[in-house]
C-alpha cells in the first residue's frame, strides 16, 4: 500500500510544491495516461509526416518556367519504358540487348539536346571478361556496361567524377525500383548537365552497370578496365533497396570527411546517418552495393546513397513502375543533381590523395530539416567534453540537494544516488530483455515475423516491456522503500541523473573501440544537460517538480531524433528478416531495436512515470496493453504475409542430380525442388495450402556424402544445411546443354603434384564446389589464389562462380592437387558442377510450372531449372 501522505494533488500545485511534506506527493494516477499518449501523439504529428516529407514532381510542362531543375516526370515516363523491358538477369537477351539498346537511344537523345559548342559527349559500350575474389570465386564473360563521359571542352580535366547504378535486375522482377530508379535520375542528371548554361570543370562518368545483382561484377569490370576508371577520382554510388522513399546516404568515405562537407553544402534534402552505415559494413544485412568494389579495388572515396522504403517488393515480381512514386523519383533527383553539379567542380577533385587521411566523419540528418557532420577526431573531442560536463552538472546538482535539504549530508545522498544508479542499470538491462525474452518465446511457439505486415504490433509486443523493465525496479524502490529524509523531487531527479552517468560510461566505452554512432548518446546528453544547466541556474532545480517543465520541453527533440532514427532503422529492417534465412530468430534484432530506441527516446523521459500516484498501477496497464497485443500477434492478425504487398519468399530450384563415382559409373541419379528458406517459418506456413509438400526432407541429410551437400545453391550457399528437398519421380527437363569434359590428367614427378584439367561450358550461370578427398590437399588453380594463399579466410568446399553475359566460350581451368604418399591411382577430389538456367530465355518443363503455380498467392516463388553433376577424380 502507498504510504498515507502520498495524496494526490492537481497539476498546477503539484509542480509548485515547496514544503518537505508535499513533496512527497504524487501527480494523480490519471494522468499518466496522457503522458504517456503525448510521445505517441509527437511520435505521429511530428516524426512521421516528416520522414515521408517529398517534393512535389517537376513536370515537363513546368520545365521552362524552372530552368536548370530536376524533371521527375521525364524520370518516371523512361522507368516505364524501363519497367516494359522485363526481366534482365545477366545473360538474357533483355538485359544484354533490349536494355543496352534502350540505354544507348536515350543517351542519343540527349546527345541532340545538348549545347554542342560547350560539351563533349562520349559513349562506349564495355564487354569485359575477368575475376576476383569476394567470399567466393567470381569470373565473368561478355559482362556489359554503357559508360557515358559528359566533359566541357573549356575545362580539359583529367580528374573524373563518377556516377553509378546498375540495371540488371533479380530473376522474377523487372527491378523498376532496384535499380530501375536510380537509372532514369542519372539519365536525367546527365540531360540537365548537358543542356546546362553553366560549364563544370571536371569530366562526369555515368556507369550504366550492367552486372551488379550476381557479385558486382560491373562495377568490377568497369574500374579495373575501362579506360576512363584511372581518371575517376570521387565517386557516387546509386542503390535502391525498396520502392521509393527518401535517398539515404549510408557509405562514405572511406577516411575522406570533405566528401560530407559538399553533402551538407548541396544536398537539397538530406537524409543521412553514421549508425546506418556502420551497421551496413558489420555484414548484419543480407546485401552488397558497388560502394565495396570502388573502395576495394579502386582505392578511390565517394558516397553510397540508396533509396530503402518498401523493401516488401525488393527482389520481387512487385518491383514494377507502378509502385515507385514519382515523388520519389523527384527527391533523388534533386539530390543528386545538385550534388553532381557541386563535385563536378570540386577543387578537391584534383588531388584526391592530399584529403586521404583527413578521417572518417560523424554525420546524421535532423528530421530531414539540416545536416550535421564532423570529423571522428572532433567527435572524440565532443565526446569527451560533453560527458565529463554532463558528469559535473550532476555532481553540482547532488551537492545542490545536499544544501538543500534538512539533516542530509552529500554523503548519504550519494549513496542513495549509488543505489539509484544500480537500480537503473538493473531497469536499463531489463528494458532490453524483456523485449528479447518475448521474442524468444514467439519463435518457440512457430511465430516469429509477426509484425511482417502489421508493423504497429512492435508497440505492445516490444516498445511497452521496453518501457516496463526501464521503469519497475526504480518504481518498486521508490514505493516499498520509501526515503522520507529526502525530497521526492530530489529522488525522481537522481533517476534522472543515473541515466546520464550511465550514457556518459557508454560514450567513453563506444568511443574507445572506435564507434561513430555513439553520437546519438550524445544527444541525449547534450539535451538532458542542458536542461540540467538551466534548472541549477534559475534554481527551478529545487522547486519541487518545476524542473520537469525544462525536460520535458527539451526532451521532446531527442525524443523525435531517435524515433525517426529508429523508424528508419524498422522500415530498413522489417522487410529484410523476411528474406534474413531461417537459421537465426529475426524478432530477436526486431526486440533489440525497440528496447534501444526506447533507451534512447524515453530514458529520462520514462522515469516520470514515477512522479504518478500509483506507478506499479501504470506499469500493470502497459502490460495489460502487451498482453492484448500477444492475443492479436498469434491471431490471423498476426499472420506474416499479404499478397502481391508483403510476400513470403521462397527459391525453388528444380533440379536434376547426376554423382559419378571415381570409376565413372553413375550411382545416384534422380531429380527434385530445392528449396532455400528466405525467412525463419520455411514452408511452415504451407503446411495448411493446396500445395503437397509430402517427402520433403533436410538438405543436411545429404552433407555427410556429398560435396555442398549435393545441392545447386546459388548465392547463398551457407544455408544449405537448414534447406530442403522435395524429390520428384519424373526427371526435370533441363532446357539446355550443359558439360564438363575432363581434358587430362598430369602427374609431376618434381613437384610430387596431379594437374587435373577441365573446360566447362553450356549454361549462363554455372557453379563449380570442390574439396579435397582423403588427405590430399589443394597446391595450385588457374583461379585467383587467394583462397589459397589465404586459407584461413575461406571454408571448404570452395566455390567458384561463373556468369556470361554475350561471351558463352568454354571455361579452361585446371586444379592441382597433392596426395602426402603421392599415390594418384586413388580419388584425391571430389567436385560439383551446376548449371544455372536462371533467365526466362530458357522454359520450364509443364510439370515445373504446374508445382509453382500451386504455392498460395501469399508466396514469391523465384525458380528456374538446374543440373548438378557431382564427379570424384
Amino acid at each position: 500500500m502507498e504510504e498515507q501522505d502520498n495524496k494526490e494533488v492537481p497539476l498546477f500545485e503539484f509542480l509548485s510544491l515547496k514544503r518537505k511534506k508535499d513533496d512527497q506527493k504524487r501527480m494523480p494516477w490519471y494522468y499518466a495516461p496522457s503522458f504517456l499518449l503525448l510521445w505517441v501523439a509527437l511520435f505521429y504529428a511530428i516524426v512521421i509526416p516528416l520522414f515521408n516529407r517529398l517534393p512535389d514532381k517537376v513536370t515537363i510542362s513546368e520545365e521552362s518556367l524552372r530552368p536548370g531543375e530536376f524533371v521527375g516526370e521525364r524520370a518516371q515516363k523512361q522507368l516505364f519504358d524501363f519497367d516494359r523491358i522485363g526481366v534482365k538477369y545477366v545473360g538474357s537477351t533483355a538485359n544484354e540487348v533490349k536494355t543496352v539498346e534502350f540505354l544507348v537511344n536515350e543517351v542519343e537523345k540527349i546527345r541532340s539536346e545538348m549545347k554542342s559548342d560547350l560539351y563533349d559527349l562520349d559513349v562506349d559500350v564495355q564487354s569485359s571478361n575477368g575475376g576476383y575474389v569476394l567470399g567466393r570465386i567470381r569470373i565473368y564473360q561478355g559482362i556489359q556496361n554503357v559508360v557515358v563521359k559528359l566533359s566541357s571542352k573549356n575545362f580539359p580535366s583529367d580528374s573524373y567524377l563518377l556516377l553509378n547504378s546498375h540495371f540488371d535486375s533479380k530473376p522474377s522482377t523487372p527491378g523498376s525500383g532496384d535499380d530501375g530508379t536510380m537509372v532514369v535520375v542519372m539519365l536525367e542528371v546527365l540531360r540537365q548537365m548537358a543542356i546546362s548554361e553553366t560549364p563544370f570543370e571536371h569530366p562526369i562518368v555515368f556507369l550504366f552497370n550492367g552486372a551488379e545483382e550476381n557479385g558486382l561484377m560491373g562495377s568490377h569490370a568497369f574500374i579495373t578496365q575501362h579506360k576512363w576508371a584511372a581518371n575517376c577520382k570521387a565517386y557516387i554510388n546509386l542503390e535502391v533497396g525498396g520502392s521509393g522513399g527518401r535517398d539515404l546516404l549510408f557509405q562514405s568515405g572511406p577516411q575522406h570527411s570533405w566528401l560530407m562537407k559538399y553533402y551538407k553544402s548541396y544536398a537539397k534534402h538530406p537524409f543521412a546517418t553514421t549508425l546506418a552505415e556502420e551497421i551496413f559494413q558489420s555484414g548484419i544485412l543480407p546485401s552488397d552495393t558497388d560502394f565495396r568494389i570502388f573502395r576495394d579495388f579502386g582505392k578511390i572515396p565517394g558516397l553510397d546513397i540508396a533509396q530503402a522504403k518498401n523493401g516488401y517488393v525488393y527482389h520481387t515480381i512487385f518491383d514494377t513502375y507502378q509502385n515507385v512514386p514519382g515523388r520519389s523519383i523527384q527527391n533523388t533527383g534533386n539530390n543528386i543533381l545538385s550534388l553532381v553539379q557541386a563535385f563536378s567542380n570540386a577543387t578537391e577533385l584534383n588531388e584526391v590523395e592530399a584529403y586521404q587521411n583527413d578521417g572518417h566523419s560523424v554525420f546524421f540528418d535532423y528530421l530531414g530539416l539540416f545536416f550535421v557532420y564532423y570529423t571522428e577526431s572532433t567527435g572524440i573531442i565532443l565526446n569527451c567534453i560533453i560527458g565529463v560536463l554532463g558528469l559535473i552538472l550532476v555532481g553540482w546538482s547532488l551537492w545542490r540537494m545536499s544544501q538543500k535539504s534538512e539533516e542530509v549530508s552529500l554523503k548519504q545522498i550519494s549513496i542513495w544516488f549509488a543505489i539509484i544508479l544500480v537500480l537503473h542499470v538493473i531497469g536499463v538491462l531489463l528494458s532490453i530483455c524483456l523485449p528479447l525474452l518475448m521474442a524468444v518465446m514467439f519463435d518457440a511457439g512457430d511465430r516469429s515475423l509477426t509484425y511482417f505486415t502489421n508493423n504497429w504490433l512492435v508497440l505492445g509486443l516490444y516498445i511497452c516491456p521496453a518501457v516496463i523493465g526501464l521503469v519497475l525496479p526504480l518504481t518498486l524502490y521508490y514505493t516499498l522503500m520509501p526515503n522520507r529524509k529526502l525530497s521526492y523531487a530530489y529522488q525522481i531527479q537522481m533517476s534522472l541523473h543515473a541515466h546520464l552517468v550511465l550514457l556518459t560510461i557508454i560514450v567513453f566505452i563506444a568511443t574507445a573501440l572506435g564507434f561513430r554512432s555513439e553520437y546519438s548518446c550524445l544527444i541525449s546528453l547534450i539535451f538532458y544537460s542542458g536542461a540540467l544547466l538551466i534548472n541549477l541556474l534559475s534554481k527551478l532545480h529545487d522547486k519541487g517538480f518545476n524542473w520537469t517543465l525544462i525536460v520535458l520541453c527539451l526532451q521532446v527533440f531527442p525524443f523525435c531524433y531517435f524515433y525517426y532514427l529508429f523508424y528508419l532503422l524498422l522500415v530498413i529492417f522489417f522487410p529484410i528478416l523476411g528474406r534474413s534465412g531461417s537459421a537465426s530468430n529475426p524478432d530477436l534484432i526486431v526486440a533489440l531495436l525497440c528496447g534501444c530506441a526506447v533507451l534512447s527516446a524515453l530514458g529520462f523521459s520514462a522515469q516520470l512515470i514515477n512522479m504518478f500516484r500509483w506507478p506499479k498501477l501504470i506499469l500493470f496497464g502497459l502490460g495489460v496493453v502487451t498482453f492484448i497485443f500477444c492475443m492479436l500477434a498469434v491471431s490471423d492478425v498476426g499472420f506474416p504475409y499479404r499478397a502481391k504487398t508483403n510476400v513470403m519468399r521462397i527459391s525453388c530450384v528444380h533440379t536434376r542430380r547426376i554423382f559419378y563415382e571415381y570409376d565413372g559409373s553413375v550411382s545416384h541419379d534422380d531429380s527434385g525442388y530445392y528449396f532455400n528458406y528466405q525467412d525463419r517459418r520455411g514452408l511452415n506456413p504451407l503446411k495448411d495450402s493446396a500445395l503437397n509438400l509430402t517427402g520433403v526432407v533436410p538438405v543436411s541429410s545429404f552433407c555427410d556424402d556429398y560435396v555442398m551437400c549435393g545441392v545447386p545453391c546459388f548465392a547463398w550457399c551457407g544455408w544449405r544445411e537448414r534447406d530442403g528437398w522435395l524429390p520428384r519421380e519424373s526427371e526435370v527437363i533441363i532446357p539446355g546443354e550443359f558439360y564438363l569434359k575432363f581434358l587430362e590428367k598430369t602427374v609431376s614427378e618434381v613437384n610430387g603434384t596431379v594437374r587435373l584439367s577441365f573446360q566447362l561450358y553450356g549454361a549462363p550461370h554455372m557453379n563449380i564446389f570442390m574439396q579435397p578427398v582423403g588427405s590430399a590437399v589443394f597446391r595450385d588453380w588457374s583461379f585467383d589464389r587467394n583462397m589459397l594463399d589465404n586459407p584461413e579466410k575461406f571454408e571448404l568446399p570452395y566455390q567458384v562462380y561463373l556468369a556470361c553475359g554475350t561471351d558463352r566460350s568454354p571455361l579452361e581451368f585446371y586444379i592441382e592437387m597433392e596426395n602426402p604418399d603421392k599415390d594418384y591411382t586413388v580419388p584425391v577430389l571430389e567436385l560439383a558442377v551446376v548449371g544455372q538456367f536462371i533467365t526466362y530465355d530458357y522454359e520450364r518443363d509443364a510439370e515445373s510450372q504446374r508445382f509453382v503455380s500451386e504455392f498460395p498467392d501469399f508466396v514469391h516463388v523465384t525458380e528456374w531449372p538446374a543440373i548438378l553433376k557431382r564427379y570424384i577424380f
